[in-house]
């Protein structure tokens, strides 16, 4: 990512960060749910303890964007959790498409192209890291 893009990230994380989690989760997970039905069985019932987590997860994301490597022990554990609860590389891109949505509903006319570019960099940095994670484990 450009020093730009994680500017962009964090500057626009800062407008979503304080919202209510059980609004910012609902939104992104009604998204996702939406389009892929199938994913919600792989979620409790009760998804309260799940906003937290994204909100929790992103703020962290964006906190430390300025050094990525820093990250890389917190997203290789999330990435075999991840494959605990079935997920696939596939999902990846669900999942993205959900979040980029969730975060153009949140910023409205704040969601630019720029932001966008930016969130679709973190995100995909991100993803690819955690593939990469769950695919290196299984050769080894």
């Amino acid at each position: 990512m450009t020093t730009e893009q994680t500017i962009l990230v964090k500057t626009s994380w800062r407008m979503i960060r304080d919202i209510d989690p059980a609004i910012v989760g609902d939104t992104f997970y009604s998204k996702l749910f939406c389009d892929t039905p199938a994913l919600r069985k792989m979620f409790p019932k009760n998804m309260d303890e799940q906003y937290r987590k994204l909100m929790d997860m992103l703020s962290t994301v964006a906190a430390r964007l300025d050094n990525l490597n820093d990250l890389t022990e917190d997203i290789l554990s999330m990435a075999q959790r991840h494959v605990q609860y079935g997920v696939r590389p596939a999902h990846y891109k669900l999942v993205g498409k959900a979040l980029l949505w969730t975060l153009q509903q949140g910023l409205g006319k704040d969601w630019t192209e720029e932001v966008k570019v930016a969130w679709t960099t973190c995100y995909s940095t991100l993803a690819d890291t955690m593939i990469a994670a769950t695919a290196t484990n299984k050769k080894t």
